[in-house]
C-alpha cells in the first residue's frame, strides 16, 4: 500500500526551479525531498505562496478521460447509460496549471468547460480489484476537461475523440494533490466568470473510482503520474476568449485559469 501521509502536495516554481512541497493551512509552502511517489522528508525550506508560481501538481505519463460518467449528465445529454466506462485520452501537451490561460484555438466553434475529479495515480497497477484499486492511488487533484464541441460531435459520429479534447491547454489541473480526502461524495463545482454553473458531488458518479482504476487496469499497466479525469456532472457549458474558469473541490482547492484567443502568427 502508498503509505498515506495527510497533505496537500503543490508543485511550483522557485529560482527557476520546479519543485515540490506541502501546502499548509498558513499559506506557506514546506519543500519536500524527492518527488510525491518517493518521498524523504522536507528541506526545512519554506516559502509564502504568494512568493512562488504554482504549476500543474504532476506532470503525467498519460491523461485518461471518463465520458458520461455522472448520472446528472446522462440525463442532460439524454444519452443511453454507459454499461461499461467510455473512455478516452488527452495528450500531455494538454495539460496546464494554475492561473495559466486556456487558450481558445483559432479552430474553437463551440468550447465547453467540464470539472473533473481527478485521480493521481500513486505506483504501478495492473490487475488489480476494485477491493485494492484505492491502494495504488496517490491523491486527487481538480480538472477542467476542456473540450471543443462542434470537433466532438463530428469525431464522435465516426466513432472515435481526441481531436476535440486534446488541444494544448484543455486539460487544467491543479492546484494541489489532496493524499487524505474521502472521494466518494466530494461537493464539484465549477464557476464562469464568477457564476455557478456546475454544482453536483461525486456520490452521482456511474463509475466511481475503485470501478475506473480496476477497470483500466485490466487491460493497461497504470504508471505513477497517471491521471484518470473522472468525468463532469450537469451544467457545462460555453466558454470565450476573456473568461475566467473556476473549478473547486471539496477538500482540494480552486483551480483557476483565464480564457485567452489563440494567436494569428
Amino acid at each position: 500500500m502508498i503509505e498515506r501521509i495527510p497533505m496537500k502536495i503543490a508543485r511550483y516554481s522557485i529560482a527557476g526551479s520546479a519543485v515540490y512541497g506541502q501546502l499548509h493551512e498558513d499559506g506557506t509552502l514546506e519543500r519536500l525531498h524527492g518527488t510525491p511517489f518517493d518521498i524523504h522528508g522536507f528541506s526545512g525550506e519554506r516559502h509564502a505562496l504568494a512568493d512562488v508560481r504554482l504549476l500543474a501538481p504532476i506532470v503525467p505519463t498519460r491523461v485518461i478521460g471518463v465520458g458520461l460518467n455522472y448520472v446528472s449528465h446522462i440525463k442532460e445529454a439524454n444519452a443511453p447509460t454507459p454499461r461499461i466506462p467510455m473512455l478516452f485520452m488527452k495528450p500531455p501537451t494538454a495539460v496546464i496549471g494554475p492561473g495559466e490561460a486556456i487558450v481558445y484555438p483559432r479552430e474553437g466553434q463551440e468550447v465547453h468547460f467540464e470539472a473533473e475529479l481527478t485521480i493521481v495515480i500513486g505506483k504501478r497497477a495492473r490487475r488489480v480489484s476494485e477491493a485494492e484499486a484505492c491502494d495504488y492511488v496517490l491523491g486527487y487533484t481538480c480538472a477542467n476537461d476542456v473540450s471543443e464541441r462542434v470537433i466532438q460531435r463530428e469525431e464522435m459520429s465516426q466513432g472515435c475523440l481526441l481531436t476535440s479534447k486534446g488541444f494544448d491547454t484543455f486539460c487544467p489541473i491543479g492546484p494541489v494533490i489532496a493524499t487524505d480526502i474521502e472521494y466518494s461524495d466530494l461537493r464539484v463545482r465549477a464557476r464562469l466568470n464568477g457564476e455557478t454553473r456546475q454544482d453536483s458531488r461525486t456520490s452521482d458518479l456511474l463509475f466511481g473510482v475503485p470501478q475506473l482504476v480496476s477497470y483500466l487496469s485490466q487491460s493497461m499497466t497504470l504508471l505513477p503520474g497517471d491521471l484518470i479525469i473522472t468525468g463532469t456532472p450537469a451544467g457545462v457549458g460555453p466558454i470565450k476568449p476573456g473568461d475566467i474558469v473556476e473549478i473547486e473541490i471539496e477538500g482540494i482547492g480552486i483551480l483557476s485559469n483565464p480564457v485567452v484567443a489563440e494567436r494569428l502568427t
